[in-house]
């Protein structure tokens, strides 16, 4: 039957397309003394799909990959030689604290608070980073509940 080549052939395709997707974002990344071999990139991508897997998530898209990549590329802490590390651990994570905030918080609205306490109060530290989101996340869900319980009281006293 031809449904395996189909199917290969249809995962070949797509792995091109993030290819190229992701080695478009070199010309700007350029600017700072970043980019990305096509190697690289699809060690990123592994390694991506593998936090996912990990994670419990799906994602189709390399939309989140895309602005990881043109957020990060103008931070001070990230140079040619921790860039594609640095990214395998900023998607991890993104991943993590979408899971820990239940996906409540848009995505690039994350990667803006990932973004300024990485530059900001983490001086580029991932650890520190992972550490702050840790305790941004268990606020998050702390007024989310109180948010949720004091709708449910203003519901029930009517």
């Amino acid at each position: 039957m031809f449904l395996p080549r189909i199917f290969n052939e249809i995962g070949i395709s797509v792995q091109r397309k993030r290819l190229s997707e992701l080695l478009a974002l070199n010309e700007k990344n350029k600017e700072f003394g970043l980019v990305l071999t096509p190697d690289e990139i699809k060690d990123m991508i592994k390694a991506r799909n593998k936090v996912l897997r990990d994670m419990g998530r799906v994602e189709l898209g390399m939309e989140v990959t895309k602005e990881l990549i043109r957020v990060f590329c103008e931070s001070p802490f990230i140079d040619k030689d921790n860039y594609v590390s640095m990214l395998k651990e900023l998607h991890e994570v993104f991943y993590y604290l979408k899971n820990e905030t239940e996906d409540r918080i848009d995505d690039l609205e994350l990667i803006q608070i990932m973004k300024e306490k990485f530059d900001g109060e983490c001086a580029g530290s991932v650890e520190l980073l992972k550490s702050r989101l840790e305790e941004f996340a268990e606020r998050f869900r702390k007024d989310a509940l109180r948010q949720e319980h004091f709708g449910e009281d203003i519901g029930n006293g009517s």
